[in-house]
């Protein structure tokens, strides 16, 4: 009976030890996940808050964090429901290609996912604006915000340094 208690705490010690390291450090544990199938996933990270139907029969899940968070993950699977990649969307790389006059609201909500923060709408410019939070540079809090014509095409993007902060980072302080 108590060898049993023990392989059961044993066991219970480990799958903690996995959700640790897949909240604390998602990309390095998703990366070493490559080729699992969609369960191991789900089973690591949980449910995704949105999930995408992508071309060639691939599909997206999305983790975000926002709005008090400052990262969206992307979970990529191939055609057979195996994990092919795993990474950080709000990053300048990913933010740099987004294409104006050529991206929709859709392919905006597929590669950042859709916005937790309110969505504003300004008239002068007649023009909707997504907002998402993220860190520059790997520390420097800002705000990335996508602007959409009428037609909801993807009219521009920017990057605002938020100057106050709001660094959940240091919130112990």
């Amino acid at each position: 009976m108590q060898t049993r208690l023990v392989r059961w705490m044993a066991a219970a010690a480990a799958a903690l030890a996995l959700c640790a390291c897949a909240t604390v450090q998602p990309v390095q544990t998703a990366q070493k996940m490559i080729g699992s199938p969609q369960s191991t996933v789900r089973d690591t990270f949980g449910a995704p808050t949105e999930t995408y139907q992508l071309a060639g029969g691939t599909s997206r899940w999305i983790y975000s964090k926002q709005p008090l968070g400052f990262e969206v993950y992307a979970a990529d699977f191939d055609a057979n429901g195996n994990l092919s990649n795993f990474r950080q969307m709000l990053t300048e790389k990913e933010i740099y290609e987004a294409r104006p006059g050529v991206w929709t609201k859709r392919d905006v909500a597929e590669r950042f996912g859709m916005p937790r923060e309110p969505v504003q709408y300004y008239p002068l410019m007649k023009r909707e604006a997504w907002s998402y939070r993220l860190y520059t540079n790997g520390y420097m809090p800002a705000h990335f915000s996508a602007y959409f014509d009428d037609r909801g095409v993807l009219d521009r993007t920017m990057i605002i340094l938020d100057m106050i902060g709001g660094d959940s980072r240091d919130a112990s302080k």
